[in-house]
């Protein structure tokens, strides 16, 4: 539930983007959202469909990018891809890692007109 409030500062945030730069309307946003954030890139999209109506977002492509939950080794500063369920290094076989990807979300950019 908690991607209505996430969608609603995308549509506000790329509205005042384009106002800002006087632009006609947005035509495309690119997000990139990580596996870890607990979001549902489904939801966000939906949410999207309905937020973005009668703004200067209506229609545009909204383009979500997933990012892999990475692992850093604090034993051989290795970092790797984190597998499901695995938490160990995958070079030295360490369980002394930090998560230091996959929890992002933010917008990366935009295209408008």
């Amino acid at each position: 539930m908690h991607e209505y409030p996430i969608t609603q500062s995308i549509v506000r945030i790329s509205s005042e983007e384009a106002e800002k730069h006087k632009a006609e309307k947005v035509v495309e946003i690119r997000i990139v959202v990580g596996e870890l954030s607990g979001l549902v890139p489904e939801c966000i999209q939906d949410y999207f469909d309905i937020l973005s109506k009668g703004t200067k977002v209506e229609g545009a492509s909204l383009k979500i990018q997933k990012i892999s939950p990475k692992i850093h080794c604090e034993e051989c500063n290795f970092e790797s891809d984190m597998k499901p369920r695995v938490y160990n290094c995958a070079k030295c076989g360490s369980s002394k890692v930090k998560i230091v990807g996959g929890k992002e979300f933010y917008i990366d950019s935009m295209e408008v007109e």
